[in-house]
């Protein structure tokens, strides 16, 4: 093992062993199971912001939005950008101090508690129905964040993908269980950090490498549509693309998700003190649009690195998703000094990755022992037995969320996206219409949540079906080919 490699060890090892000691240290503040799911609303306003927006970005701002870039051009990360800083300030705007009035009003420290005792559901189905959701679509966002790690580890170390997800998901879960909330939002608050330098320091040293931002332009303009908000370039199969009306709606409505992110809403209803909602919107805001900008940007510098050789040439965004990874190890092998940076730099992938996945973790065995086992099932139990399974909840499903992880080949972007479509649909109206119109009721609740749920999954696995089964039966008749065939040219003609 060399020198260089090492550094980097020690230097991923020194903040690993940060985290637990976190963990370890608001393990002594949880009480009962307030202060584990919700850290007894004690967040200050710099904390709850940059704790909300780490553990909402999560791996996707580090690996997924960069390789989108750089392997298709501006207009999905571009428009899925945009959509994302509108719906945070929106989400910080209109729910986040009334979703803390409300929740301290009712006395509802998780999501589906609260829509339990906002429309006077007794028998507690809405609380079924959200805890539900709430596991289904977690676990797999879950299983994205361990899958990052174990590319970062597989890739640098050249060890098995499937022993370096494990671990990583191992520590994770470790600081998680023993500090509950308030170890989570401390530790994402310095993850952040980690994560600003991180994205800094590879834009600098890309530009640097690449000689200015003029020449990283001028590598990409001659590929017609990279630049274009509206085309986009395919850089592995050369071609050009077309992104209209439809794809531009779709991901400025990534932005519509935000009032049904569980993990975030819950830095909401966190907050010490409501009337610093506003500073922490400031510094929310501006950090998403920054971080999100600067990772945009280094997918296109990452054009530029390929072609020069300094990170290998990618297949597909899959594959470039180990973009950041890359540069930190072309770093890492110019000395010591540098060994240390790159090993900051992938520290900073593996925080994207923990700041989100604790908040899932925590949110998903909330639903279980709290909303399943204690409120819908009606078992009573005491502090430290609620305690306790909180504790056995998260380990559950972070064990159900590693064999989900075990495929490497697994896209970050695409798992976190149907995960964000399903809970923007599953929990974004309800928030609104639960925080903002009197006469919302529990069974307009329950539609809601069961319409927005059923929706995803008929997009998500109907569509693919109608593919896969085309695919496997007899092809159509050479005369409906034909007439589509004409159909499409006469289409073509007309836009020309």
């Amino acid at each position: 093992m060399s020198t260089t490699t090492i550094v980097i060890m020690c230097t991923i090892g020194v903040y690993l062993l940060m985290m637990i000691v976190i963990g370890g240290f608001f393990s002594k503040k949880n009480h009962n199971t307030d202060d584990f799911y919700l850290g007894g609303r004690k967040l200050g306003p710099i904390v709850t912001a940059m704790s909300a927006e780490a553990s909402d970005m999560s791996s996707w701002l580090l690996m997924g939005l960069p390789a989108v870039a750089l392997m298709t051009g501006i207009p999905e990360a571009f428009w899925t950008a945009l959509g994302l800083a509108i719906g945070t300030y929106l989400n910080w705007l209109f729910v986040a101090k009334r979703l803390r009035v409300y929740t301290q009003k009712v006395d509802a420290v998780t999501l589906p508690d609260f829509f339990s005792k906002r429309f006077g559901d007794d028998r507690h189905i809405i609380t079924l129905i959200a805890a539900v959701f709430i596991v289904i679509f977690f676990v797999p966002y879950t299983a994205s964040g361990f899958a990052a790690c174990g590319k970062l580890f597989s890739s640098l170390f050249d060890v098995s993908y499937t022993y370096a997800m494990i671990a990583s998901a191992i520590v994770i879960v470790l600081y998680c269980t023993l500090g509950g909330f308030l170890a989570a939002s401390t530790t994402d608050f310095i993850q952040s950090i980690i994560m600003t330098v991180a994205l800094l320091v590879v834009l600098g040293v890309g530009e640097a490498v690449t000689n200015g931002m003029g020449n990283v332009f001028n590598n990409v303009k001659s590929m017609d549509g990279y630049l274009d908000v509206f085309k986009g370039f395919d850089v592995a199969s050369g071609t050009v693309g077309s992104y209209g009306a439809l794809p531009v709606a779709s991901t400025l409505a990534w932005g519509l998700g935000y009032f049904g992110m569980p993990h975030i809403l819950l830095r909401f209803m966190a907050i010490e003190d409501k009337k610093k909602l506003k500073l922490s919107r400031r510094i929310a805001s501006i950090w998403v649009v920054i971080s999100m900008g600067i990772a945009v940007l280094i997918g296109i510098v990452g054009y530029s690195l390929m072609k020069n050789g300094i990170v290998p040439a990618y297949e597909n965004a899959s594959s470039a998703e180990t973009i950041v990874v890359d540069v930190g190890r072309w770093i890492a092998s110019h000395g010591y000094i540098p060994a240390f940076i790159g090993g900051v730099i992938l520290a900073g992938i593996l925080a994207s990755t923990m700041s989100t996945a604790d908040s899932q973790l925590l949110a998903a065995a909330s639903a279980v022992s709290q909303n399943l086992v204690q409120e819908t099932f009606n078992k009573k139990l005491s502090e430290k037995k609620s305690m306790w399974l909180a504790r056995i909840c998260v380990l559950v499903i972070s064990v159900v969320a590693v064999f989900l992880a075990l495929d490497p080949s697994s896209s970050v972007f695409r798992i976190v996206s149907f995960a964000w479509a399903g809970f923007g649909a599953v929990f974004g109206p309800l928030v609104l219409f639960g925080l903002f119109w009197k006469r919302t009721n529990k069974w307009g609740a329950i539609t809601g949540m069961l319409t927005g749920g059923v929706t995803i999954f008929l997009w998500k696995f109907v569509v693919r079906e109608i593919v896969v089964v085309s695919l496997l039966t007899k092809a159509p008749d050479q005369k409906i080919g034909e007439t589509f065939e004409a159909v499409k040219a006469e289409c073509k003609a007309d836009r020309k």
